[in-house]
């Protein structure tokens, strides 16, 4: 399998947002779950730009063994998200999956009505 779209979609993830494994692999409908988005982050290609440390396990948890567990506490709070008892704060730096996006169809004629009702 090749995991060329879980590292797309990671890479849409912004500066100082994270997504989790679960999210990520319900996204993707990734077969295993976040299991499955876990293999994929382990074996993401040094030097591509896949910012691997922007996704964490449910509830926010670092879960990466050491010695990338400091790496990826670092490379996180270098983005202004702090680290509090080896977890990152979701309701603060969750990622929507898909916020950057294009809007569909329907949002844009969702706009396009709002924006008439303004003018």
């Amino acid at each position: 399998m090749s995991w060329d779209p879980v590292y797309r979609l990671v890479k849409q993830i912004p500066r100082g947002r994270v997504t989790t494994y679960g999210a990520l692999a319900k996204a993707l409908r990734l077969r295993g779950g976040a299991r499955t988005a876990g293999r994929a982050m382990a074996a993401t290609p040094p030097g591509k730009g896949i910012p691997w440390h922007r996704v964490v396990g449910e509830g926010g948890k670092l879960l990466i063994p050491e010695p990338y567990a400091s790496l990826q506490r670092k490379m996180l709070q270098s983005e202004g998200i702090p680290i509090l008892e080896f977890r990152v704060d979701l309701k603060t730096h969750l990622w929507s999956l898909g916020s950057s996006r294009k809007p569909s169809v329907k949002q844009k004629a969702s706009r396009a009505r709002s924006t008439k009702r303004r003018r």
